[in-house]
């Protein structure tokens, strides 16, 4: 008999959505699957890599000029200079990269705060490293951090804290302020920063990612994770980055290199030859702002409230004054009655949520945009007094 090391964790949500879109044929809003392609020069690329014979393993850090070539963007973007040599590690993805940086710190008994809703890889992670999770609401409609209040959850176990921004699901992003007080919160404390900066490339309304790479305390402390999928359409090809001081990456790698052996050489090569004429953020935030701002224009005058993603490619719609059903009941209804699938927020909690939120991605064509919302507005009103 196999004693579960994960006994209150079951079958990821998108696995679940997955097989319901299969089941209902329903249009796909619920998976962060882009319409977008790969940029046209960039598979070229990685095609003469794979027909060159460049397949065989990388090392284990990652293709040394790729690791420059990140080195050099992230000087121009945030002002700090990582050491492709020590500071810098490819990873298989960003799910692997959150764990073996959890994996790296995190011991028995130590506490990580975990700002809910959360993306579901970052508890289990966890707990396999037997840490304990602290959960701390953000706190709405904005999703913001409280910070008086993760003062009080602060304690000597502490080891680790959370970030991600801009956030998956509501899209809401850290300010210069929130870093400020995170400096001021973690400074002479044992408190490492795990950042989750994924989105990174996707900013709206002429803000600027405050990344932890803009604050050198911060950076002393922090793992910094980063991902290639969103700037350029490739999310499947699993590729994404760690930054961090060399006496965290010195740990990071040694974890990392029992873990995986190697990430996609072909692919990696073909990324490093890419990213210096091609690094710019302006043209795929342009890009997602205005599929934002369409699709919410689209539901204006009805029953649904939008919060306008200040990040990333998803979307938060409450659906409060239709229904008070919980969110998983009124996301499957939704599928199964109106042909379109979200996800309910509360599969980024730990416990059930009384909110009334479902989150739909916006990184379609407009054809598809205008689909999800003559199907959201078909739902009639169940809410006693807008009947």
């Amino acid at each position: 008999m196999v004693q579960s090391k994960l006994p209150n964790t079951t079958r990821s949500i998108f696995s679940a959505v997955s097989s319901l879109i299969e089941e209902t044929g329903a249009l796909d809003m619920a998976i962060g699957r882009i319409d977008f392609p790969c940029p046209e020069e960039l598979t070229e690329l990685a095609a003469s890599y794979i027909k060159a014979g460049n397949n065989n393993y990388a090392p284990l850090e990652g293709i040394f000029k790729l690791r420059s070539e990140i080195s050099v963007r992230v000087k121009e973007h945030y002002g700090h200079e990582f050491d492709p040599k020590t500071e810098v590690t490819i990873t298989a993805g960003t799910i692997q990269a959150i764990h073996t940086a959890i994996s790296t710190v995190v011991k028995d008994d130590d506490e990580v705060i975990v700002f809910e809703p959360a993306f579901e890889s970052f508890v289990p992670s966890i707990i396999l490293n037997g840490g304990k999770p602290v959960y701390v609401q953000l706190k709405t409609p904005g999703f913001k951090i409280d910070w008086e209040e993760l003062r009080k959850m602060i304690s000597t176990k502490t080891r680790m804290i959370i970030l991600n921004s801009p956030h998956n699901p509501s899209g809401s992003v850290l300010s210069e302020n929130d870093m400020q007080q995170l400096q001021r919160l973690t400074n002479g404390t044992n408190i490492t920063i795990l950042s989750d900066e994924i989105f990174e490339s996707i900013i709206f309304d002429n803000q600027k990612h405050q990344s932890i790479a803009r604050f050198p305390k911060l950076i002393e402390r922090s793992f910094i994770i980063s991902s290639f999928g969103p700037l350029y359409n490739i999310n499947g090809w699993g590729i994404s980055y760690c930054l961090a001081p060399e006496k965290l990456m010195a740990e990071f790698r040694k974890v990392q290199q029992i873990q995986i052996y190697n990430v996609n050489t072909p692919l990696q090569y073909a990324l490093a030859d890419y990213l210096p004429r091609n690094y710019s953020f302006e043209d795929v935030s342009e890009l997602y702002q205005g599929k934002r701002s369409y699709f919410n224009r689209l539901l204006e005058n009805s029953l649904y409230t939008v919060l306008p993603a200040q990040g990333g490619y998803f979307q938060l719609i409450d659906y409060s004054k239709i229904s008070d059903e919980p969110d998983a009941v009124f996301a499957d209804r939704l599928a199964r009655d109106f042909g379109i699938a979200t996800l309910p927020i509360s599969a980024f909690y730990h416990e059930k949520t009384k909110a009334r939120y479902i989150r739909v991605c916006f990184a379609k064509e407009n054809s598809k945009l205008e689909q999800a919302a003559e199907r959201l507005l078909q739902v009639p009103s169940m809410v006693l007094g807008d009947l």
